[in-house]
This record gives structure tokens, sequence and C-alpha cells, in this order.
């Protein structure tokens, strides 16, 4: 997709996308076969509800079919949220995924996995699980040390609450 036609559709999307108080993170087309795929990507603090894409959708439908925008060739629309491991590239993902495992290549050449404690518009505060039995340790990461970032996606892990909730249980039956 050229830079202009990016542009010109990421002006007539946004709007329709804050409207709904949510954030345009991706447009993008592809070709597929005879058509195009329209693909965009928004998101929120709160998630996106299914329902919310289908409304988003339609209303997105109709103003590419009152403009002209796509051109004549035919095209697929596609809403959607961020997949799980989208990458992490704006203060904001970041800020969405506090309490998350995060895997970070960073600027020097290293690797870093730890989850995401707190973050502010210089970088993140990080709990770097400890190894072989010893306890996280505290790390802060400036947002310049990160090359590239993206969340962990974890099976097995108990919500805090649910885990403190099971410790007190846990004490009272000994």
């Amino acid at each position: 997709m050229s830079t202009t036609q990016s542009e010109r559709l990421r002006g007539l999307l946004e709007p329709l996308v804050s409207a709904r108080d949510l954030d345009l993170e991706e447009v993008e087309v592809t070709p597929a076969g005879r058509r195009r795929v329209l693909r965009v990507v928004v998101d929120s603090d709160d998630g996106v509800q299914l329902d919310t894409c289908a409304e988003l959708s339609r209303d997105i439908s109709k103003t590419l079919d009152d403009t002209d925008a796509m051109g004549q060739t035919a095209y697929v629309l596609e809403v959607t949220s961020p997949g799980a491991e989208r990458p992490l590239t704006e203060t904001r993902h970041y800020r969405r995924a506090v309490g998350r495992l995060m895997r970070a290549r960073l600027a020097d050449g290293g690797e870093l996995v730890a989850r995401i404690v707190e973050v502010d518009d210089e970088g993140l505060d990080l709990e770097v699980p400890g190894v072989k039995g010893r306890k996280p340790t505290a790390r802060r990461l400036a947002f310049e040390e990160i090359s590239k970032a993206r969340v962990e996606i974890e099976f097995s892990r108990k919500p805090a609450e649910k885990a403190a909730g099971e410790d007190d249980e846990s004490k009272e039956e000994a």
C-alpha cells in the first residue's frame, strides 16, 4: 500500500475509530488474489469487544462506500484487535500490558524476560523472575534500551488475588 493511500485511509478512519474511544493501531492493505484485504486494527485500555468491532466495521464500510478511498478493485474489510503477541511499540501498549510478562530484545544485544510492574513516559519498572529458587529482582528499563518487545503468553499463571487467598486458606488448614 502506498504511503499516500495509507495516510488517506488513516485520515478517513481515525475519526470513526476515535468516536468509539478506540486507538487506530494499524491500517494495512494487502493483495489477496483478485481482491485486496483492508485490515484495520483497533485497541483500547479496556480491550475491544466483538460487538464493537462489528459496529465499527459497518461504519467503516459505509464510509468507504461513500468515498473512492479504496478505488474500484474489490476488497475485503477486516476490523480486529491486536493479537496476543503483537509488538509493544508505543507507551500505551506497555501500559496495557502492566502485570504481564514481557520478552524484550535490548539495544545492547541482550534479551530480558520480566513482568511489567509500572510504566511512565520514560520507561518501565520490571520484576525479573528469580532463577533456581531465588527471589525476583526489580529493574528499571528506559524505552531507549529496548529494541523490540512483546508480551509473553502465560497459560498457568494464577491471578495474584486468588493465589494470595489460597495461601491464607492453606495456613488456616495447617
